[in-house]
């Protein structure tokens, strides 16, 4: 699941984009710290920024030189300030793009749509996901590190995709389960357990240690 990071100080304006992008599938967060935004970005780890440029303390151009600094997460500005100097400056600073307001709700959704399939899911030709040097690629379900292939069952695949895809992040024991479910076969407790033991094995085996934690009576993580 995307995750949009919204930072708009009208809390109207915020609620209805955080509204409209959850009814899509997204999951969403407005920003609350705006002394320090860049503690908030770090800890949520978004995959787009919805960023105002009238902000309190700091201007959204100020916010998009820090996130540049770290990140080159999509990024794309909206606000009323839509004049062409204001949108050379934000495009020229690292946005990928820029909607002015008052903008309509569906237009916002499928800007989002069509940047988030550009950063990710055409990203190098092929759909790749890498966390710590493993290289998950979701067309083909297969995975590798450095030089080997890492022989994956469909189960494998699930919870592989699931950890990285929310690296640094629990992933809970019952979304591990209900992701497997769909797999067609009963998932319980043990059987998630076998899982992951396996894929520890492979992934040991080729090299690769402590890629899984487990989070006692709550899930696992991938740091």
């Amino acid at each position: 699941m995307y995750r949009i990071f919204i930072v708009e100080d009208d809390r109207g304006i915020a609620c209805a984009i955080k509204e409209n992008t959850e009814k899509w599938g997204f999951e969403a967060k407005v920003a609350a710290d705006f002394r320090d935004l860049m503690r908030e970005f770090s800890e949520y780890d978004p995959h787009l920024v919805l960023l105002d440029i009238a902000l309190p303390f700091y201007s959204g151009y100020y916010w998009c030189d820090e996130i540049r600094k770290v990140s080159q997460v999509p990024l794309i500005f909206i606000s009323s300030a839509s004049d062409s100097m204001n949108i050379i400056m934000a495009v020229n600073m690292g946005a990928d793009d820029f909607i002015a307001k008052p903008f309509d709700m569906g237009v916002l959704i499928v800007k989002i749509q069509a940047l988030l399939r550009r950063a990710y899911d055409f990203n190098t030709g092929s759909h790749i996901i890498e966390h710590r040097g493993v290289i998950l690629n979701t067309m083909d379900g297969t995975a590798s590190y450095k030089d080997s292939k890492l022989p994956l069952t469909k189960n494998e695949y699930r919870i592989m995709l699931a950890l990285m895809e929310n690296k640094g992040r629990i992933v809970s024991r019952e979304r591990l389960m209900e992701l497997l479910w769909e797999t067609d076969s009963f998932i319980d407790e043990n059987t998630l357990s076998v899982n992951v033991g396996r894929l520890r094995k492979k992934l040991e085996a080729a090299g690769i240690e402590g890629f899984i934690t487990t989070r006692f009576g709550v899930g696992y993580i991938s740091e």
